[in-house]
C-alpha cells in the first residue's frame, strides 16, 4: 500500500509523528512500513507497506492508527492519499 501527502507545518513534529504511526502499526500487523519524499519536492511523502497478506484488515488497522497518532494534522488539507497495488501474476504457456 502506498499512502502519500503534502506536508505542511513543522516537518520534524511530522516525522516524529509518522515514526510513531509506523511503530504501532508495526507492532499490531507486522508491516514495516518505509517513508520517504519526493527526490524533486521535499514536502511531498509518501509511506510504502508491504507485504500485505490481508489488505482489510491492514487497512482498518492503518485508519486506526492514523486517529491515534493525528497524522492527517500534517498532511496539507488533512488529506492523506491510499493507494493498494498487487503483483501482476506471469500468464501461464500453453
Amino acid at each position: 500500500m502506498y499512502v502519500y501527502y503534502r506536508v505542511t507545518g513543522d516537518k520534524g513534529l511530522a516525522r516524529r509523528a509518522v515514526g510513531d504511526m509506523m511503530a504501532a502499526l508495526e507492532e499490531r500487523t507486522g508491516v514495516c512500513g518505509r517513508l520517504l519524499r519526493r527526490c524533486d519536492d521535499p514536502d511531498t511523502w509518501m509511506e510504502v507497506f508491504a507485504p500485505l497478506h490481508d489488505v482489510a484488515q491492514f487497512t482498518r488497522e492503518l485508519a486506526s492508527c492514523e486517529l491515534q497518532h493525528r497524522v492527517g494534522q500534517w498532511a496539507e488539507r488533512g488529506l492523506r492519499h491510499r493507494e493498494c497495488f498487487v503483483a501482476v501474476e506471469p500468464s501461464s504457456a500453453s
